[in-house]
């Protein structure tokens, strides 16, 4: 072991990273996040642009998330075989970064330029899509596959669902704000509001700039650490494609974790940007209010999120930790339902149209603040446990394959969770919205009541109820863990003896 790389180790082979380098690369999920939230709107792009019905948008988001899956494992072989100068993981970050810059914009900034044609558009639309989500699959993989070569500290690994939880909590807080003052500025009062093209170049251009610029400082954060002395045995292992199918039959742990976070995935996904159009836009009457509501859930339901991660995570291990998430949402996604179902949302406006604190906004703010508090344990504590996973494997067959690790929860986790466009489409095709979206415009229904209600809070419910059942066939207890922990720090060590 190098003299520049001994002082990360312990005696028993545990190796750790300074803090901050875990809070640096962590913005690499944000990164591709940013993207995630760009692409929630790209249903009213395809309505409004390209002239596709509202069922066909949402099959088309079903079709590029599948496609997204599909490369999955391609790549993250790639991955496991790729060991550069720029390390194993950096390039994919990089090149990833860069395609999807460059694919978004020509999806959002030519489409509508091409002749009028709709079958020419979504053909020109479904092709650059499906580079993109190459794009986004490349820096994606990076986010599970560097996990197990950041830190091996059972203690240290979970404070990476803290950073991403704070993350993602303030991204999407701060995303609903930027938004809705971008839907206010570029809307078309007399085209029944619909989205103008200069709301795409906007919010293109704000997640293009700050994407690459958490890029960036996630490329300098792991660069220490994306080195071939903390890469799990020590040693090339050799893997070939029918490693993966091996390794999803007899690792348990990646196969409920699969089931776990990809169900969950499905749940949180339904709530689509048009569900929280509706909640605010048609039921409380005032979508303003969604930006300004985040404002006062976010930071509260980060500062939970850390005491649940810092207290449970790290002390009765992640397992434990993402049961006692998901029980925690299951709770507050009942009272939430039950307070839009038979609440009345409209009692947050005030005058001019500023937020109201009456009963239903101080007991939405307070039970956002938990469900923001549980949902970021068990969401945001899968990242972590994919590395668990990765080091099982290791434990269990002497190879250390991260990349397949990250790509095979991906793959499952994308063909599964597809469906929620699918699922929010043909439910809002249901009821009447075949042709488009609703907008903030459209006219209150008790049928649009049940079906955003049902979209936003009892998926998730459904999908914590399968974390329930999953984890109980999870094995990689904290116990577990610390024991498999030692059985890969001895076969490091017997690695690099042999080389020495």
């Amino acid at each position: 072991m190098s003299s520049d790389t001994s002082k990360y180790y312990g005696e028993n082979g545990i190796h750790r990273v300074p803090l901050w380098r875990i809070g640096g690369f962590a913005l690499n999920n944000t990164a591709t996040n940013l993207y995630l939230f760009l692409m929630n709107y790209v249903a009213y792009y395809l309505g409004g642009f390209v002239g596709v019905a509202t069922v066909t948008a949402s099959s088309f988001s079903m079709m590029m998330r599948i496609w997204d899956g599909v490369t999955d494992p391609f790549i993250g072989f790639v991955v496991d075989k790729t060991n550069g100068k720029f390390g194993k993981n950096r390039p994919f970050m990089v090149i990833g970064n860069i395609i999807l810059l460059v694919m978004s914009f020509i999806l959002f900034h030519v489409t509508h330029l091409l002749p009028q044609n709709n079958a020419l558009r979504f053909g020109f639309f479904i092709v650059i899509s499906a580079i993109y989500y190459i794009g986004y699959t490349f820096q994606c993989v990076v986010t599970k596959s560097a996990q197990s070569c950041l830190t091996n500290d059972p203690k240290q690994r979970p404070l990476f669902a803290v950073f991403d939880g704070i993350y993602n909590s303030v991204l999407f807080a701060g995303m609903a704000i930027v938004s809705a003052r971008f839907i206010a500025n570029h809307t078309t009062p007399d085209l029944d509001g619909i989205l103008t093209t200069g709301f795409y170049h906007d919010m293109w251009v704000f997640v293009a700039v700050l994407s690459a610029i958490f890029t960036a400082i996630a490329v300098f954060s792991i660069a220490p650490k994306d080195r071939s002395e903390f890469f799990g045995t020590g040693k090339a292992v050799k893997v070939g494609l029918r490693d993966y199918w091996e390794t999803l039959k007899g690792n348990r742990a990646i196969q409920m974790l699969v089931v776990s976070a990809s169900t969950d995935k499905l749940a949180s996904s339904a709530k689509t940007s048009a569900v929280t159009i509706v909640l605010f836009g048609v039921l409380a009457g005032n979508y303003g209010l969604s930006g300004t509501l985040s404002g006062f859930v976010t930071i509260p339901s980060t500062l939970l999120l850390i005491f649940f991660v810092a207290g449970l995570a790290t002390t009765l291990g992640q397992r434990k930790a993402m049961l006692i998430g998901s029980w925690g949402e299951i709770v507050i996604c009942l009272l939430l339902a039950a307070l839009w179902l038979f609440g009345d949302p409209t009692s947050m406006n005030g005058a001019d149209g500023r937020l109201h604190w009456g009963y239903f906004a101080i007991l939405y703010v307070v039970l956002s603040i938990a469900q923001g508090g549980f949902q970021g344990v068990a969401g945001n504590i899968v990242i972590p446990m994919t590395a668990d996973c990765a080091d099982y494997e290791v434990y269990r067959t002497g190879k250390y394959v991260p990349g397949m690790m990250g790509t095979l929860f991906s793959f499952v986790d994308k063909i599964i969770s597809s469906l929620a466009p699918m699922i929010a489409g043909l439910m809002f095709a249901a009821i009447g919205f075949k042709d488009q979206l609703p907008t903030a415009s459209t006219p209150y229904s008790l049928s649009l009541r049940y079906v955003s209600v049902f979209l936003a809070y009892g998926m998730i419910i459904l999908g914590c109820l399968c974390n329930v059942v999953a984890l109980r066939f999870y094995p990689l207890t904290k116990e577990k863990m610390e024991s498999i922990q030692a059985e890969v720090a001895a076969i490091k060590a017997k690695a690099m003896q042999g080389e020495a």
